[in-house]
């Protein structure tokens, strides 16, 4: 099986962002399989250099996946990330329509049932409104808990589509056949707004169109 190749959204002396693909995982697995693919190792070997991930994608979320190639850019983005300097936008397309254009998520979370609830809070905004009471939604998540975009919205009771682990197996499973998703969640990190480590300047890093969006959101099933 050949190696999937990545699309490199931009690169410099300390930064390499990529547009990461639903499948693959960020870091090697704690019990890895020999089918996982993941995108850090993709990279070093695509590029011959060492690299380490600023942040997480869940395994199925596609979109901006920023790297660092050196520690002083990577503690300065971990700084930014932690004082909430990053600025992240997400594109959903979710199972259901809300009441509302735009609203607001502070339910807090756990990572566990044996963790405490931590603050979070997900700003929604309603892009377009589908056939089938399907919605294209815009997420900006302010703090980063675990599944935090997939476990508001199902708090909302607007599952994100394919999301089997949140939305349920066999509503996935119905929604992937009727729209040929192959088992696709719907969720992409479009973009990054963020201070660059070492200039300090403001700059975003945005992911090209995916295309199963644009058949959904353009009415083609």
């Amino acid at each position: 099986m050949p190696t999937p190749h990545l699309t490199i959204l931009y690169r410099d002396d300390d930064l390499i962002a990529v547009n990461k693909p639903a499948g693959q995982l960020v870091h090697p697995a704690d019990s890895p399989k020999p089918d996982d693919l993941v995108t850090m190792k993709i990279l070093r070997d695509q590029i011959g250099q060492q690299v380490n991930a600023a942040h997480r994608l869940d395994r199925p979320t596609s979109g901006v996946l920023l790297f660092t190639t050196g520690r002083r850019a990577a503690r300065a983005l971990g700084r930014a990330f932690d004082r909430q300097q990053v600025k992240k936008t997400y594109l959903s397309i979710v199972d259901g329509s809300p009441a509302d254009d735009q609203w607001t998520c502070a339910e807090p979370i756990q990572k566990d049932p044996h963790s405490p609830p931590r603050e979070a809070l997900t700003h929604f905004h309603v892009l377009a409104r589908l056939p089938n009471a399907l919605t294209l939604l815009e997420a900006q998540p302010q703090t980063g808990r675990y599944h935090q975009i997939r476990r508001h919205l199902l708090h909302c009771q607007l599952p994100i589509v394919g999301d089997y682990r949140y939305a349920g197996y066999q509503r996935s499973e119905e929604l992937s056949q009727r729209y040929h998703l192959q088992t696709r969640m719907l969720l992409q990190c479009k973009s990054l707004t963020f201070p660059h480590p070492s200039t300090k300047e403001e700059m975003t890093i945005t992911a090209p169109s995916d295309p199963l969006f644009q058949s959904l959101t353009q009415g083609e099933f």
